[in-house]
């Protein structure tokens, strides 16, 4: 249950033509409060219920528990979130053996693009596609929970 991750800023958009997978996303926040976090969220015809702890101090590492839960149930808790419902559009890209799940933004974050991988220990190497940008791995104001409260297009 614990999630450990890198974070990157997207240099370019040739992502777009790597990717296997694609899907829209709409997210909001019970709580997003630095110690934990409560996430709701939807994906095509799926809900999801997320709790995520506090993050370790260089941010690759925290607690996360997730449970699916019905289309009604998450437009139902989406219409209790924080202000600040976030859209976007995730791709997925294989790359050596992991996958980099890359988050183009819109709506007040549109312009940012950002890319996550999972890694199974806090020093596991992996390939660096060539879109791969400045990481920002720990960097607090490009966590979903922040970007709803202090979008990207306010910077």
């Amino acid at each position: 249950m614990i999630e450990i991750e890198r974070k990157f800023l997207v240099n370019s958009d040739t992502f777009k033509s790597e990717a296997f997978n694609s899907y829209t996303i709409k997210q909001g926040f019970l709580n997003s409060n630095k110690e934990r976090t409560v996430r709701v969220r939807l994906i095509k015809d799926k809900g999801y219920i997320t709790v995520k702890g506090k993050s370790s101090l260089d941010g690759l590492s925290r607690f996360e528990w997730e449970k699916e839960i019905t289309t009604s149930e998450a437009n139902s808790l989406l219409s209790l979130c924080e202000d600040g419902i976030i859209d976007k559009i995730r791709f997925e890209i294989k790359s050596g053996v992991h996958i980099f799940e890359v988050d183009e933004f819109f709506g007040n974050n549109q312009g940012l693009i950002v890319a996550e991988v999972e890694l199974k220990s806090e020093n596991e190497d992996f390939d660096k596609p060539s879109w791969l940008g400045k990481e920002v791995t720990g960097k607090i104001e490009y966590y979903n929970s922040q970007l709803s409260k202090n979008p990207f297009g306010t910077w």
